[in-house]
């Protein structure tokens, strides 16, 4: 498991239903997010990186992924100063593996 409720259950102080919340929230959100990343990749768009990168970190970070939102924060920093794109191109793999990964345990955990 790559993710944890930690951070939520602090929030939450309880709420199941701000967790359950919080949960859909992400899986709604994130695979699009994902995916509008992966195109503005395709297209060479630094500026839509930087922004998809950035929607996505606080989500990833909520979950307690750590390697995750490091990855997503060295996305956004390379798409905000339009740096080295082979880099991009090495990191969102990871990050998207990650994000697939923790969407498939989250529905077979919470049966959604």
């Amino acid at each position: 498991m790559i993710y944890s409720l930690e951070k939520i259950n602090e929030m939450a102080e309880g709420d199941t239903d701000f967790i359950l919340s919080v949960i859909s929230v992400f899986l709604e959100e994130v695979p699009e997010d994902l995916e509008t990343l992966e195109t503005a990749i395709a297209n060479k768009d630094f500026n839509q990186i930087y922004k998809m990168a950035h929607k996505i970190k606080p989500n990833v970070d909520l979950l307690g992924m750590e390697r995750t939102r490091a990855n997503a924060l060295e996305i956004e920093t390379l798409g905000k100063t339009e740096g080295s794109f082979e880099d991009i191109q090495t990191k969102f793999p990871l990050l998207k593996k990650d994000v697939e990964q923790v969407v498939m345990e989250l529905k077979k955990d919470y049966n959604i």
